[in-house]
């Protein structure tokens, strides 16, 4: 099936039997509604978000894998090493479609962003994005415009910056043990 015709269809590619739709930022809400009514993807069940953060630079390792995938604790089958292409933007937004009839396809509708570009929310189109966009804020802190309550949902109130970024400082918080008080 070709998805051409989706609003704000940039490309579109098919791996391991699911069709990724790539979709203009600004445009996302417009191309969920047409998926819905247009194709039948009537279930949103999930919404995933990725830093790619030095993406494609010096130190960053891809693999090579086939369909039997690789074996990892065979001697010299580490995969072919290969330096992975440059993403479109630092951070990918992907929202998992499926429609609930035998035989349907699953498509993945994504976007791309930078750090500070917001992305509509899809709330209006399939309410269970409420908790789903919310996850990927509190996370990763990509902000989902129009979203009706953009609040943590994870991490406490006060909490300071988003966990799963590439430039999140590791390291941790002090262990503070009865006896050494």
């Amino acid at each position: 099936m070709a998805y051409e015709h989706v609003p704000g269809y940039v490309s579109e590619e098919t791996s391991r039997g699911e069709t990724t739709v790539v979709v203009e930022r600004a445009r996302v809400r417009e191309a969920a509604e047409y998926l819905r009514d247009a194709h039948g993807f009537n279930f949103l069940s999930d919404v995933a978000a990725a830093d790619y953060l030095g993406w494609g630079g010096a130190g960053v390792a891809g693999s090579w894998g086939s369909a039997g995938g690789r074996d990892g604790s065979s001697p010299g089958s580490g995969g072919l090493a290969r330096l992975p292409g440059p993403k479109p933007k630092r951070f990918s937004v992907s929202y998992h479609l499926l429609s609930l009839r035998r035989g349907a396809p699953r498509v993945r509708l994504q976007v791309w962003c930078d750090d500070g570009e917001p992305v509509p929310s899809v709330v209006p189109v399939w309410p269970t994005a409420d908790w789903l966009e919310r996850e990927q804020y509190d996370l990763l802190g990509i902000h989902f415009e129009g979203h009706p309550n953009l609040v943590r949902i994870l991490m406490s109130e006060d909490w300071e910056g988003h966990p799963l970024r590439k430039d999140y400082p590791i390291g941790g918080e002090p262990v503070r043990f009865s006896e050494a008080e």
